[in-house]
């Protein structure tokens, strides 16, 4: 990752590359695309930090009336399995607790819940014609492990509530017992009031609609509502490291994502079912409430279709989810995930060593080649087609290339990217601890990894550059770039101070390696 921004010397081969007047002031075109990299990467830091201010819309009666609705006199009772527990009120879940993750790294901590804070519940019910259906405030008759209500028209209802692994099951059962149709329309509607943003992961409101899975940010919902319609799919709520997902088994959906007032609201109805006089109808709702890991919504994608999809790795998924997985599987061997990190960047860096070893060579034979660049340039700077044969003959006779310096910058950067998103929706790397590290998904609290990135970043810096003339004119290109260079240290390393910890170890272990690296092929091409 480093080697792309301290390359000094590949700097000059497009120096030399572009000088093809001796009376012109000369440019480099990489110092240029490199500011407009520091640019890019400080203002995609920048926005990261930033939170746009609430512009919540006005609710509606009706809206208010749904989220303020007292439950108080409807029983509660527990559901859980292996993995969860969570209340079931009725039509309402809530208070999801994940009983193999903890709150923070601390020894004492609870588990992680979904769902927890007053008002926050999954509601999963139906619309009513003909007859009436049960509402929030419906109170049900418990028996055993079932819910069982009858209303005025002579209409039963049994509802089942189960739960398995992090999936939770809402069967309802209708028995028509009237002498005329009745039809439902199911429902599933899900309400949380706080908001939990990440940078560079996509949280908020998930929707999947015919097959395609679609985020609305936290921001954009307080400005505007969203609808969607669709054959089939799911809504819910998607934070860094944990998901809330309700799908409801029937066709015809239209979903919706909005706030009101001070909550926000992802919800689903189908198209409405008959149920002849004397007949049965069944509804089925799934839930799933639990980490965002891979394997675990790949099991769940054979309940819930879709599911496995909504991590968002970004535009370099194809590098990222294999990143993940070699690093998951490091750690299964040496039960640390800093450790896992350090053998994966020895790991990249070793795959990238001949294209590293090709660009430094190439590197060198361009500064060895300046004296009589140089001169050609003198010769025929008024002859632009003579001056570009000559250098290509130049380049031949060196066996060497402008662009060869810039091959591992090219390749390095999706690397980097891919491995930044992996170590974000890494659920794995929270809680996961390092020397001092408590958490290598957060910064470090000591700052003490970034200022060994930038002391590391220096010193490779300074390794690269050291056949660099020291006394080359201001108004000199590469001089000009080497003189910007020096900054990059201070710089990345006050941008970095507010990354994750494992992102900065992966960085700083790649400048030692680099450094080690530079020092070996500097030795083998002394030695020929």
């Amino acid at each position: 990752m480093v080697k792309y921004l301290d390359n000094n010397s590949g700097f000059n081969m497009w120096n030399a590359n572009r000088a093809v007047n001796t009376n012109a002031k000369p440019k480099s075109r990489i110092g240029t695309f490199l500011w407009w990299g520091i640019l890019f990467i400080g203002t995609w830091w920048l926005f990261s930090m930033w939170n746009a201010p609430k512009n919540v819309p006005v609710p509606t009666d009706t809206e208010n009336a749904i989220i303020a609705t007292d439950v108080s006199n409807v029983p509660a009772h527990e559901v859980s399995s292996d993995k969860i527990t969570a209340n079931v009120q009725g039509l309402r879940v809530s208070s999801v607790a994940l009983t193999d993750f903890a709150a923070d790294a601390t020894a004492d901590s609870d588990h992680v819940t979904l769902l927890g804070n007053d008002g926050d519940y999954i509601e999963v019910g139906m619309i009513a014609t003909g007859t009436t259906a049960p509402d929030a405030k419906t109170v049900w008759q418990q028996n055993e492990d079932k819910m069982r209500w009858r209303n005025s028209d002579g209409v039963i209802f049994t509802r089942s509530v189960t739960a398995d692994g992090y999936l939770i099951t809402v069967t309802d059962t209708i028995e028509n017992k009237t002498k005329h149709d009745v039809s439902f329309a199911p429902y599933a509607r899900i309400v949380r009031s706080e908001k939990t943003n990440s940078a560079g992961v996509a949280t908020g409101a998930i929707t999947n609609s015919n097959s395609k899975i679609k985020y609305v940010d936290w921001n954009k919902l307080t400005k505007k509502s969203y609808a969607y319609t669709t054959t089939n799919g799911f809504i819910g709520f998607a934070d860094q490291y944990w998901e809330t997902i309700a799908n409801v088994a029937s066709p015809d959906q239209t979903m919706r994502a909005k706030s009101i007032a001070n909550k926000y609201m992802t919800d689903t109805s189908a198209a409405a079912v008959r149920v002849a006089p004397n007949d049965t109808g069944v509804f089925t709702t799934t839930i799933f409430a639990g980490p965002r890991d891979q394997t675990i919504l790949d099991e769940a994608a054979t309940t819930i279709g879709g599911i496995d999809d909504t991590i968002d790795y970004g535009w370099f998924w194809f590098l990222a989810r294999p990143m993940l997985w070699v690093l998951n599987a490091l750690n299964s061997l040496v039960m640390n995930y800093g450790i896992a990190i350090i053998l994966m960047t020895i790991l990249l860096r070793l795959l990238m060593w001949p294209l590293t070893r090709k660009s430094y060579t190439s590197s060198i034979a361009m500064q060895r080649m300046q004296p009589e660049l140089q001169r050609i340039q003198k010769l025929y700077g008024n002859d632009k087609a003579r001056l570009q044969m000559e250098m290509m003959n130049l380049y031949r006779t060196h066996k060497t290339s402008p662009m060869s310096g810039c091959l591992p910058m090219l390749i390095q950067i999706p690397i980097f990217f891919a491995l930044y998103k992996a170590l974000l929706v890494s659920v794995q790397m929270r809680n996961a601890h390092f020397l001092w590290i408590h958490d290598l998904a957060a910064m470090d609290p000591y700052f003490i990894l970034p200022i060994l990135m930038g002391a590391t970043m220096w010193l490779q810096q300074y390794l690269q550059s050291g056949n660099q003339k020291k006394d080359a004119p201001k108004n000199d290109a590469a001089a000009a770039t080497a003189r910007m260079m020096k900054w990059l240290p201070v710089i990345f390393a006050v941008m970095f101070a507010w990354m994750p910890a494992g992102l900065v170890l992966y960085w700083t272990i790649s400048n030692v390696f680099g450094i080690f690296q530079t020092y070996i092929i500097k030795k083998q091409l002394n030695n020929k």
